[in-house]
């Protein structure tokens, strides 16, 4: 591992930042950026594989755990907990788990993401099992903590899947199905919270929401089994009522909400009575 080649840590292509424009500086950050979403493209195939498994084992009754340290394990967490409040599951159907813990999702913990046994020590305290798929992400490809943890996984025939974005790096190596994100070297050197943290999430968004999708959780387009925490939702739900339903009164689709607090209940409780 200690001659793997990281194309994430290759210099930047820019030189000099600190002598650059605001303006300057902003351009080639977004001329880097756009080059992200086609190096995602190029991994749709590979992607497909995962969701595909993904459903056949949350619908056997299986969970999806991330997995990981750093930026990337803040990102697992951020994509795990809005499944719950953006599509009706329950909490603990979508899992993030970070190196560290939950001290390091906003205060980096030191050497927690070297750790050779931890990774399985905290995907145990969830009683994992082979119902579940386990993703571990991992900009560098090399990250102890997530290596570690997918292959015990792999001996406890667990499926798993990585996230990464360096060519046959350790941990696809150590996955099922390995996802390869090549963005390149970053703007300012290293810095994988960049190019390398947006690929990661873009990826993220397309397991979670098309898993969701075709466990239907997702009616048309529309986010019918969301949950009504705030007014902003309680609005967008009382509009997709009106829209589906054909209900020109405002009060009344928000009384038919709160009624079933669900807009996915309220819908089948009128099409039940039609």
């Amino acid at each position: 591992m200690e001659n793997f080649k990281k194309i994430t840590e290759q210099t930047s292509e820019y030189r000099h930042l600190e002598k650059m424009s605001v303006t300057e500086i902003l351009r080639n950050i977004n001329n880097e950026d756009i080059t992200v979403p086609l190096a995602v493209e190029r991994s749709i195939p590979k992607i497909e594989k995962l969701v595909s498994v993904i459903v056949e084992k949350m619908l056997a009754g299986g969970r999806l755990f991330y997995i990981g340290a750093g930026t990337s394990g803040r990102l697992a967490i951020v994509d795990a907990s809005e499944c719950p409040p953006t599509f009706g599951v329950p909490y603990g159907l979508v899992i993030g788990i970070i190196a560290g813990g939950n001290k390091a999702i906003t205060q980096a913990v030191e050497f927690a993401e070297d750790s050779n046994e931890q990774g399985w020590i905290d995907l145990k305290e969830y009683e994992i099992n082979e119902k579940d798929v386990v993703i571990g992400l991992a900009a560098s490809g090399t990250t102890p903590y997530v290596i570690s943890a997918l292959n015990e996984c792999r001996n406890n025939n667990i499926i798993t899947g990585s996230i990464s974005c360096n060519p046959n790096s350790p941990v696809s190596k150590a996955a099922d199905f390995p996802i390869e994100l090549i963005v390149g070297p970053e703007f300012v050197t290293g810095s994988t919270r960049m190019k390398s943290g947006t690929a990661q999430k873009l990826v993220l968004n397309m397991i979670s929401t098309a898993v969701m999708i075709q466990l239907g959780r997702v009616e048309d387009n529309k986010m019918v089994n969301m949950q009504l925490t705030n007014i902003k939702l309680v609005d967008r739900a009382v509009i997709m009522l009106m829209d589906n339903l054909g209900i020109i009164d405002y009060d009344i689709a928000k009384e038919l909400l709160l009624k079933h607090n669900s807009v996915k209940k309220a819908i089948d409780a009128v099409k039940m009575k039609a």
